[in-house]
């Protein structure tokens, strides 16, 4: 097998470790390898043991490597999310130097746009180009080849703290693989969950995972918005475990065979038998009490969720709705309270099939590695849009190159978008 056609992506989440592996033969892509471990080291998306990581990692990737009958790999695509994530807008103007826009006009507006005084212990991941306006002209997606005299841009830019970020690269390098890119987490969950139109008509992705709840808002075909929500999964089970006072692993088992948010819908009647803490004799709970410590707790999220929205005065550009992904949104009946909340058509959305075990993979808990996977086979054709080529950021925190590699490589992530 040609290892230069093999790409590899890496989700290290909060309740799971997740590895990929897919093959590119002609103008076909397919996933070749799968492997899968439990995540015991982060802590909403942070690293709080290395070890622990560096072990979850190094089992995903075996797994992967076994299926696929891959003997070594040397880099994958990561992603990253947590609560250190910090994003805003931003935007840039500069004077067109010849008679039309090239390349480095782009370059230089992009700088522009991303000279904005940010902390000391945070470093910028993304800047990614929105709109151009070339004079009084807007909504330009490239503007190398037009004619004018003032070039303005308008950029969303992703930050991290970079101590967090060096630790999620050390536990990677660890386990044997280098990190050739990031790519923030809901990013790469649009990516293999919406479609172009969805993203052109405006629409939330809303992601949650085990220790975080990732949102990502798209209009006109841009990301306008992204945002970590500290609220997942890992939330709702802790609820229920407290609640009916059950081990974790307990609760998680009712959540995902019993679970539900709307108790009105379901038979008020029906009991389910659960297994309580050690030295204590099995009960019966109802079936209602689970979907109501469940569903407040996804009230919560969903409130927190709209009073972002509003605050940020996002509800003008949300035509198309909500779409919930990631392994949070299996819960039974979850689509219908996001809708009541949210007051926006909200459905539960899945990855979309390209070749190889996506059918078995079409499961929104796989929809960030896929999107992951998507991204690092673009990379690997080589194809760049002019405004895709962005300067390096060396920074001056001993992992320099790496986070001047993935400003430049990161920029990929969007080429759809042009």
């Amino acid at each position: 097998m040609n290892e230069k056609k093999v790409v590899v992506a890496l989700d290290i989440g909060t309740t799971k470790v997740c590895t990929t592996i897919g093959y590119k033969e002609g103008n076909n892509f397919e996933i070749i390898g799968v492997g899968s471990h439990p995540s015991y080291g982060l802590k909403k998306g942070s690293v709080v043991n290395i070890d622990k990581t560096v072990k979850s990692i190094h089992c995903s990737l075996e797994d992967a490597k076994l299926m696929a009958g891959v003997t070594s790999i040397s880099s994958a695509t990561i992603g990253i999310a947590g609560n250190h994530i910090y994003c805003f807008n931003s935007s840039g103007v500069v004077a067109v130097k010849g008679e039309e826009i090239v390349d480095s006009d782009v370059d230089r507006v992009l700088e522009a746009a991303k000279a904005v005084l940010i902390p000391s212990d945070r470093e910028v991941l993304h800047v990614i180009p929105q709109e151009f306006r070339v004079d009084s002209t807007a909504g330009i997606k490239n503007p190398v080849g037009m004619c004018g005299t003032r070039l303005e841009a308008h950029v969303h830019i992703v930050t991290g703290k970079i101590s967090l970020i060096q630790n999620i690269i050390k536990c990677v390098e660890a386990a044997g693989i280098s990190a050739n890119d990031m790519i923030l987490q809901p990013i790469a969950s649009s990516r293999s969950v919406l479609t172009q139109e969805e993203k052109e008509l405006g629409v939330v992705l809303i992601d949650i995972g085990g220790g975080t709840t990732d949102m990502a808002v798209w209009k006109d075909g841009s990301l306008i918005h992204s945002q970590i929500i500290p609220v997942g999964g890992n939330h709702f089970t802790n609820d229920l475990a407290v609640a009916l006072k059950i081990p974790h692993n307990e609760a998680e088992r009712v959540k995902i065979n019993h679970g539900g948010v709307l108790a009105e819908r379901l038979n008020q009647q029906a009991h389910i038998t659960v297994h309580g803490l050690s030295g204590t004799k099995s009960r019966e709970v109802s079936l209602g009490q689970v979907a109501k410590v469940l569903g407040a707790r996804s009230e919560e999220l969903f409130s927190v969720i709209k009073r972002q929205i509003e605050e940020k005065n996002l509800e003008e550009f949300i035509t198309g709705g909500y779409i919930i992904t990631g392994g949070g949104a299996l819960v039974k009946d979850l689509a219908e309270l996001g809708e009541y909340i949210l007051e926006k058509p909200t459905k539960i959305g899945y990855p979309r099939p390209f070749g190889g075990m996506t059918t078995v993979m079409q499961n929104p808990k796989f929809a960030t590695v896929l999107g992951l996977l998507l991204e690092s086979n673009k990379e690997n054709m080589g194809t760049l849009a002019p405004q895709e080529k962005i300067n390096k950021t060396p920074g001056n925190h001993g992992h320099g190159d790496i986070f001047g590699r993935f400003s430049d490589s990161l920029k990929n992530v969007f080429k759809e978008i042009f």
